[in-house]
């Protein structure tokens, strides 16, 4: 962060703090952000307001109004401006202080004066309010001096776009702090948005073509950075690039915040849509029917998404594919990957459907990449990427990266229009210990990327080679490691298959197993009664069942206490006895009887069903997770539904499936096999596990001889403090 840019935001927060007393802390940014922005504007009009002023009194007098006014206005207020930004109140902050006792009208009267696009700003962040509350409180003089102060000249020459955006988002980053925002409602640090620009830019020489005109989409806009670091990114290299920004966001100060920052560049603030991107109606996708060339996000990850719930469902069950969330929804406190769904519906048709096609990239928690059992889940979410051949490349970033958690995150790119080379396959990159440690940490951010880091990443995702390596920082050392690794993209795909074993059952009509019956419920409801008109009815029945529970347990204690291994055999003996009392034997109350009095035995027989086949039993069941054959083509036949019919996968997949069995399972438990109805296809990508390098533990010799140096200090320092 520059020098220049530093000093602005402690100045800032100096000013900040004179707000204690009306304001608590976290309440400091409801005024600190718009009168930062207000400042701003009042900097970027200064220098043609008199002009400004002098054509609205002749276009008064003329009796110009309406659209023409506001033409007129705009060219005036500067020549080179294509959309609006103009002033026509009298007052500066210099002409505010001139009279203290009217500063809050005169205030409101100022922030009117704005045209329209301005105005709207400080409608949202809803600044009038606190005019109101900072006048009355005798604060609001005194925090109008200080923003007019010459230290705070926010003037576009004297503070870019691009350090004015760190400078909202620092402020936005500590009032968050203060307010003890969630983890997962965080900003972006631009050199991770640097590092995103890089990776999705690269090798696409389309957009620095002369005079191309390229889309560039965040649906989660926040303050704007991604879109601003892209555009300037583009711009550095193709200044003839047409570029157009869109985006939405759901928080007001943030919208209000981006909407300042296109307005003052003179990029039209329309695209810059309110709402929530996941929602329904007016707070739905605010660029419905719209595709985009490029996309960047960072999702708030680790956030429940039950207020989007409901329309979400309804979308997903309704509409398919035909919808935004046609392969799966996530679990419900943890809404990312809807997002990344929500970018998909917008790419661009690919090439080899006639169109320009898209690239995305987006930032994920770990979640997203192994969470979800197979079916609608992140595993179909991941499977639908997966076998469509978007999934690009993912790159891990070192953790204590970001401002407000620790954890470690992650780059997806997605790509509808990959380069040859890269079709049907997927790049993993470990970018774990590319960083420096920073002089003082920013919240949770202890960590940077810096630009050789950045140029790190990016060479080895240009370079696209298998095992590729560069030198990383290891327990301060600096060694060789594998940082790039290509896979074929059936390489994360797997199949979860059910091994069962047979049920074995041995029998004994013992005391302890006999009083077992009084916990199954066939053999308890033969004591009740769903009679209810007539007690006396009611009662006889209970009675006549309770004798009837008797008559049973009598009828078992006369079995003999003999041990039986095999089902049948029992069954028959159990029969023959209740046929020699008169004693009817209903299934429901043969069932609770050979439930009680059963254990498992693995000496015993197999229990088998009426057609000869090995019952299955449920405490010995296993799953196993199988790789797809190397020969499989993707996309597999299998539908994305709960309970898809995998009848034509196992035509492709029942005999791989039972060589794993003969290989992997039989050797140890020879009585195994595989119920393949319940055959399902997951994806997961265990990037870690990829980049995993195994380190021998030190020599126990050595560990020895540190545990006995530390038993020598701790006793010297027990020494001192008894003598």
């Amino acid at each position: 962060m520059p020098a220049n840019t530093a000093n602005l935001i402690n100045f800032v927060f100096e000013i900040a703090n004179k707000l204690r007393g009306p304001y608590r802390p976290p309440q400091y940014r409801k005024v600190m952000l718009p009168m930062t922005v207000l400042r701003r504007l009042d900097c970027v009009l200064a220098p043609t307001k008199d002009q400004v002023l002098k054509e609205y009194e002749k276009l008064q007098a003329r009796g110009l109004e309406g659209d023409a006014l506001h033409k007129v206005l705009a060219r005036k207020a500067s020549k080179e401006r294509d959309h609006p930004l103009y002033n026509i109140s009298p007052y500066t902050f210099e002409k505010l202080l001139a009279d203290p006792e009217n500063i809050a009208t005169n205030l409101i009267s100022y922030i009117n004066g704005f045209s329209e696009s301005a105005r709207v700003i400080f409608e949202a962040f809803g600044f009038e309010s606190e005019i109101e509350k900072l006048d009355k409180a005798n604060r609001l003089y005194l925090v109008v001096k200080e923003f007019a102060d010459p230290r705070i000249n926010l003037h576009p020459k004297q503070v870019s776009n691009h350090d004015m955006g760190y400078v909202f988002e620092e402020l936005v980053r500590k009032f968050n702090e203060q307010a003890n925002e969630e983890a997962g409602d965080h900003f972006t640090p631009r050199e991770v948005i640097r590092l995103m620009a890089h990776l999705l830019y690269t090798e696409d020489e389309d957009v620095y073509t002369p005079g191309i005109a390229r889309t560039i989409y965040d649906p989660t806009a926040g303050t704007g950075g991604m879109l601003s670091v892209s555009e300037e990114y583009i711009k550095e290299q193709n200044p003839q690039a047409h570029l157009e920004l869109f985006g939405q966001e759901y928080n007001e100060e943030s919208w209000a915040i981006c909407r300042s920052d296109l307005l003052i560049k003179d990029e039209p603030v329309d695209n810059i849509a309110f709402g929530d991107t996941l929602g329904d109606g007016e707070t739905g996708d605010g660029h419905e029917g719209k595709n985009f060339h490029y996309m960047l996000a960072n999702p708030p990850f680790g956030v429940e998404w039950k207020p989007q719930e409901d329309h979400v469902r309804s979308e997903h069950n309704t509409l398919g594919f035909n919808g935004r969330f046609g392969p799966g929804l996530p679990r419900i406190n943890d809404g990312a990957t809807l997002f990344l769904l929500h970018m998909l519906s917008k790419m661009k048709p690919a090439p080899e459907q006639g169109g320009e096609g898209s690239r995305i990239a987006i930032v994920f928690n770990g979640s997203p990449l192994f969470n979800g059992e197979p079916g609608p889940s992140e595993s179909n979410i991941r499977r639908w990427i997966i076998e469509n051949d978007w999934l690009d490349a993912i790159i891990a970033l070192p953790d204590q990266l970001f401002y407000n958690t620790g954890i470690y995150t992650y780059i997806w790119l997605v790509s509808n229009r990959k380069p040859a080379q890269r079709k049907g396959k997927v790049q993993l990159i470990d970018g774990t210990r590319h960083y420096r440690k920073m002089k003082k940490s920013l919240g949770n951010k202890r960590n940077e990327l810096s630009d050789e880091h950045i140029e790190e990443l990016t060479r080895l995702y240009a370079g696209f080679k298998n095992n590729a390596k560069c030198k990383v920082g290891l327990n301060g050392k600096c060694e060789k490691r594998i940082c790039s690794k290509i896979f074929d993209n059936r390489d994360f795909g797997y199949l979860k298959v059910i091994v069962e074993r047979p049920l074995r059952l041995n029998f004994q009509a013992s005391t302890e197993r006999i009083e077992r019956l009084w916990q199954e419920k066939a053999f308890l409801n033969l004591a009740t009664s769903k009679k209810r008109k007539n007690q006396n009815e009611h009662d006889a029945e209970v009675e006549a069942g309770k004798a009837t529970q008797q008559r049973i347990l009598k009828l078992l204690k006369n079995l003999r206490n003999t041990l039986y291994q095999d089902r049948p055999e029992f069954e028959d003996k159990l029969k023959a006895a209740f046929k020699k009392n008169d004693e009817k034997l209903p299934a429901p109350i043969k069932k609770a009887i050979l439930s009680a009095l059963s254990e498992r035995d693995p000496e015993a027989t197999i229990c088998r069903n009426k057609d000869g086949d090995p019952e299955p039993d449920s405490e010995l069941r296993d799953t196993e997770i199988v790789p797809l054959p190397e020969d499989i083509l993707l996309p597999l036949p299998i539908g994305y539904e709960k309970d898809a019919d995998n009848t034509d996968l196992l035509e492709l997949v029942y005999d791989h499936c039972e060589a794993y069995l003969a290989r992997e399972v039989l050797p140890f438990v020879d009585d195994a096999w595989i119920d393949h109805s319940k055959t399902k296809v997951g994806y997961e990508i265990p990037i870690n596990r990829h980049f995993y390098v195994y380190e021998p533990p030190r020599p126990l010799k050595d560990i020895e001889q540190d545990i006995q140096g530390l038993e020598k200090d701790i006793l010297a320092m027990l020494k001192k403090v008894t003598t």
